[in-house]
């Protein structure tokens, strides 16, 4: 229910009772950011083969409205006139990794206006610019954010599966990481009932599984049989 308020009107001493109205139920299940821009067939091409967004759909005949996608994120172009600031952000994305990312858009002569960095606001992004002189910015969650941990490793005899061993090794130098600590993230994540890989290195490790000839799946460690 509403509250109920009095107020006094002072012409003619009157009363009236004023309700506000209650707060109803709201589901929200996404946001689309849009930016305005002069040409949209322009604007979709830059960002579909430039940037490496899928396009959506588009609307009207020349278009006046489209929509792209970067994963499952969605962003509206609307035709109409640019309005970007010189000092902010206009979109932020948070993908999985920024750093295989910007390598693309370097790739593809992409103005970048922020090189790629650890932020000490806990996320490592970088800044382009587009051809309507919007900023957009693309980064990743840094993991070791916060305090260090004091720890004491110890020498554990561990022998793998030729072949999911250079997996590991591989994974390993793609993520930046020594096996040691490729390995403590994996257990420490399974430990808590959590998969320790983003969908990006999944997808990565599926490309080393067929290099690295791996024809088995996960619950084949129980038939191993060494030769």
């Amino acid at each position: 229910m509403g509250s109920v308020v009095r107020l006094l009107v002072k012409s003619g001493q009157k009363e009236r009772i004023l309700t506000n109205p209650a707060l109803p139920f709201i589901e929200c299940e996404q946001i689309h950011a849009g930016l305005a821009v002069s040409d949209i067939p322009s604007a979709v091409e830059f960002y579909t083969s430039k940037l490496g967004f899928q396009l959506a759909f588009t609307w009207g005949e020349p278009p006046t409205f489209a929509g792209v996608n970067l994963g499952k994120v969605q962003m509206f172009l609307a035709k109409g006139a640019p309005t970007p600031s010189p000092d902010t952000g206009a979109v932020y994305f948070l993908v999985s990794d920024a750093d295989q990312l910007y390598e693309f858009h370097r790739a593809n002569g992409v103005e970048i206006t922020q090189e790629i960095d650890d932020r000490p606001y806990g996320i490592r992004d970088y800044a382009i610019r587009d051809p309507h002189g919007y900023h957009i910015v693309f980064g990743h969650h840094l993991f070791n954010a916060g305090p260090p941990i004091r720890i004491e490793r110890v020498d554990v005899p561990v022998r793998l599966e030729r072949r999911l061993a250079a997996l590991l090794q591989d994974l390993a130098k793609h993520k930046r990481m020594s096996v040691d600590s490729c390995l403590e993230e994996m257990l420490l994540h399974t430990n808590e009932g959590v998969g320790p890989h983003t969908k990006t290195t999944v997808h990565y490790i599926q490309e080393l599984k067929s290099k690295h000839g791996i024809d088995y799946d996960c619950h084949a460690s129980y038939r191993f049989v060494e030769e």
